[in-house]
């Protein structure tokens, strides 16, 4: 049987910025536990991987994943040769191994670029909340996440810190932007859940925002840099900016 694999969104200039500011720090590793939340936003880890050469040819695999919207098939024969380059004996199942790598990368990265875009002054003033949006299976729902759908909540709501997405490993909600008007029009929830100081329903490890701690440096990134990115990533950026009467030179 295939193995199905969702496909991922367009990337876009804050996603691939945040992933390439992880370049000039490679961690060897040799459990995943060895970067803890926040930390990931900084270096980019492989667990297990412990020699520099290895890092930096895995690095720009997932790199070019994400800058290039690559499936996760060509991510596989990447690292199929990076492996036997390195003679890398790592552990588990290889087509199990690389979904790890590929989706937690993309993911996230998609995340902490969502993160700096709701992030933005501009887009705050006109949609000024964030609402969470149940995405996983219809038929088999992780119940909290479900619980979470149209959670309506200001930014700066101690909510976000470990709820905002993703909250574990494949999880597809997301958090969008909206004004009051329409929070109140979709039936929005503007209270939090009894307990979500807890982390009741967030897999290990995933009770953090990814991006909250490089936010600024992303947005500073994507104005120096937009005229480098790929013709269709730049007009899209500056399209969405100019929907939301955003500019790159505020």
């Amino acid at each position: 049987m295939n193995e199905q694999i969702d496909n991922l969104k367009q990337p876009f200039a804050e996603q691939i910025a945040f992933f390439k500011a992880k370049l000039g720090k490679l961690v060897p590793t040799s459990s995943w536990r060895d970067l803890k939340k926040s930390q990931h936003d900084r270096a980019f880890m492989v667990a297990g991987a412990a020699k520099a050469d290895l890092l930096t040819d895995m690095f720009n695999a997932v790199n070019q994943a994400i800058a290039d919207g690559k499936s996760i098939e060509w991510f596989r024969q990447n690292f199929d040769g990076i492996v036997d380059k390195h003679g890398w004996a790592y552990r588990g199942e290889r087509n199990w191994r690389t979904r790890v790598i590929y989706t937690t990368n993309l993911q996230t990265s998609y995340a902490a670029g969502r993160f700096a875009q709701l992030s933005d002054p501009g887009l705050q003033k006109i949609k000024p909340l964030w609402q969470y949006k149940h995405n996983d299976s219809v038929l088999y729902p992780r119940p909290e996440h479900l619980r979470w759908h149209n959670i309506t909540l200001p930014p700066d709501h101690p909510f976000w810190k470990k709820h905002f997405t993703p909250n574990g490993f494949g999880c597809k909600c997301y958090v969008t932007a909206v004004s009051y008007e329409e929070a109140v029009k979709y039936g929005a929830k503007l209270e939090p859940p009894k307990g979500y100081e807890s982390n009741i329903g967030i897999d290990e490890g995933w009770d953090y925002a990814p991006g909250s701690t490089t936010f600024d440096d992303v947005r500073q990134s994507v104005k120096k840099k937009l005229p480098g990115y790929p013709t269709q990533i730049s007009d899209a950026l500056k399209s969405e900016l100019d929907d939301n009467g955003l500019s790159l030179n505020d």
